[in-house]
């Protein structure tokens, strides 16, 4: 078996090149008679794609995209769950080497909005039921095309997926994006600002691939489910590009909400063995169940997004009879951290409390001290970040359109990706995550940036100014809190509270609304003005 270091070095041999086609990678290369997707309806009923239906149909809607306009470079957004559609459509985008933007369906119509004309997209791609999030909030007309799922178009000049992939003049020639070419953008949100689009190229699908055999440890015989949304960096890198690229199956829930019964049922009926997931998803079956059914063969569980207690684990480790392995990563990133699923040739590494595990193959993270970028004693406090040199699975170079705010530090002491994270390493080489200082609130498994949530509250007439924060919640994680100083002539209270509520469901999205929402005459700041954010907790 290859050592770690080999295998990235081939699949950077394989994935990094002039002549990269991410179609080619993610789907044609792999046997057609295997089964690449088994999507599951809210009755568990199961409808298969193989790889070469996958091929057939991608082939088919990307001539239909061709004859619409869409050329290399074009950029397609979808408000699809994890699924054949989703599969076909992107597969499709990247035949014609175009740019997939995939977004939460979850999101209010504004939230897309700015999603939207921050991508300049040229498509969107989505189901009937979210159509009516596409309508411009603005006057000026959008630049973008629309395409549903459904048999016939929503509105007048909309597509459907069905007709692009009928109408095509002829066959397309695949297009090669090579290693540095654009294949997705991810949003993120952070403490300031719009949320920034992760522009992601062809080279980290090594990045990928690498976490997918070690941090996630799927396997041939493996029945894998990564429960995550596509619209998170956690699903579209694991849930739907990395199982693709290994030439691996994977299962996708469409039920459009989370039930822990429901949960379990497709757990024991489609025999799962591997199993990639939130904290939320655990904290939730914890709640909600006392025993296990016997038909469960879970073999591998992984958690990404934030942190799991000590008490979490404990409760996996009884009821799977397995530990739930904890990884760390970010969209800028992938994951690059943690106790490995997979072989990684080295003696297991034991889980221990409050920590998150060493590097993965592939990366090497550190911890830096607060002033200088010098590496930070064992056991001390400080800044973590990606040693660039030591890390050649590293990609992130810049966000859309805003390359200056890359987070890539070049120093003397070496060239590093500071994560806005702080913690310590050990004397194994394990990190021990201690808290985000970029003031992102992680609710539910979505990240909120405290800016969009304040943007929209202050848009209010109720709303003189506000100020969002986390609240630490056992089973969300955390829940989103506001201090809101009330404009002149407005009543505080309940009634205005669940209407501030309602305001923030529906012009952004509803895991974003407050759950604590206190009034307040002033804003804790500082003698320049700037607000005390630690203060308003």
């Amino acid at each position: 078996m290859p050592d770690p270091a080999q295998h990235v070095a081939d699949w950077l041999a394989t994935y990094d090149t002039p002549t990269t086609s991410v179609a080619h990678l993610l789907c044609d290369r792999h046997d057609p008679h295997t089964t690449a997707i088994t999507e599951i309806g809210p009755t568990l009923t199961p409808t298969t794609l193989t790889f070469g239906e996958l091929s057939e149909r991608s082939r088919a809607l990307a001539t239909g995209l061709a004859d619409l306009g869409i050329n290399q470079g074009d950029r397609v957004a979808t408000l699809l769950p994890k699924g054949i559609d989703l599969a076909v459509t992107a597969l499709a985008v990247w035949r014609l080497g175009g740019t997939l933007v995939p977004l939460l369906s979850s999101f209010a119509p504004s939230a897309i909005d700015d999603r939207l004309r921050g991508s300049n997209a040229a498509l969107v791609v989505c189901l009937d039921e979210h159509r009516n999030k596409l309508d411009p909030r603005t006057t000026d007309n959008p630049t973008w095309q629309i395409a549903t799922v459904g048999p016939e178009p929503t509105r007048n000049g909309d597509h459907t997926l069905a007709d692009l992939s009928r109408r095509g003049t002829g066959p397309t020639p695949d297009t090669a994006v090579g290693g540095h070419g654009t294949i997705a953008i991810a949003f993120v949100s952070g403490l300031a600002g719009p949320p920034r689009g992760v522009v992601i190229p062809a080279r980290a699908l090594a990045a990928m691939h690498s976490y997918h055999h070690y941090g996630l440890g799927v396997e041939d015989e493996d029945v894998y489910w990564n429960t995550s949304d596509p619209g998170s960096a956690y699903g579209l890198y694991h849930g739907l590009i990395s199982p693709l690229l290994a030439g691996h199956g994977s299962l996708a829930l469409r039920a459009g909400f989370f039930d822990p019964e429901l949960t379990l049922d497709v757990l024991g009926m489609y025999q799962v063995t591997n199993l990639a997931t939130d904290p939320t998803t655990y904290r939730t079956l914890r709640a909600a169940i006392k025993t296990l059914p016997p038909e469960i063969v879970v073999q591998r569980l992984s958690s990404a997004g934030e942190q799991l207690s000590p008490e979490v684990i404990d409760w996996a480790t009884d009821m799977f009879g397995v530990p739930v392995r904890d990884h760390y990563g970010q969209t800028e990133l992938g994951w690059c951290a943690g106790v490995p699923n997979g072989d990684t040739g080295e003696p297991d590494q034991p889980l221990v409390p409050g920590a998150v595990g060493g590097s993965l193959p592939g990366w090497q993270v550190r911890v830096l001290e607060a002033i200088s970028d010098e590496p930070a004693p064992v056991g001390a406090y400080g800044r973590v970040g990606v040693d660039l040199a030591a890390s050649p699975l590293s990609w992130f170079t810049g966000y859309l359109d805003n390359e200056a705010a890359s987070q890539v530090r070049f120093t003397p002491e070496g060239d590093y990706y500071l994560t806005g994270d702080t913690g310590i390493l050990d004397r194994e080489g394990r990190l021990h995550f201690s808290t985000r200082d970029d003031g992102a609130i992680l609710t539910h498994g979505y990240r909120i940036g405290p800016a969009e949530v304040e943007s929209v509250l202050n848009e209010h007439p109720a709303v003189d100014e506000c100020g969002v924060y986390s609240v630490p919640d056992e089973i969300a994680g955390q829940l989103v809190g506001a201090r809101i100083v009330p404009a002149n002539g407005y009543e505080n209270g309940d009634a205005l509270a669940d209407e501030l509520r309602e305001w923030v469901r529906s012009r952004l999205a509803p895991h974003a609304a407050p759950a604590e929402i206190d009034f307040v005459e002033e804003l804790p700041r500082t003698a320049s003005g700037k607000m005390r954010r630690a203060r308003l907790r």
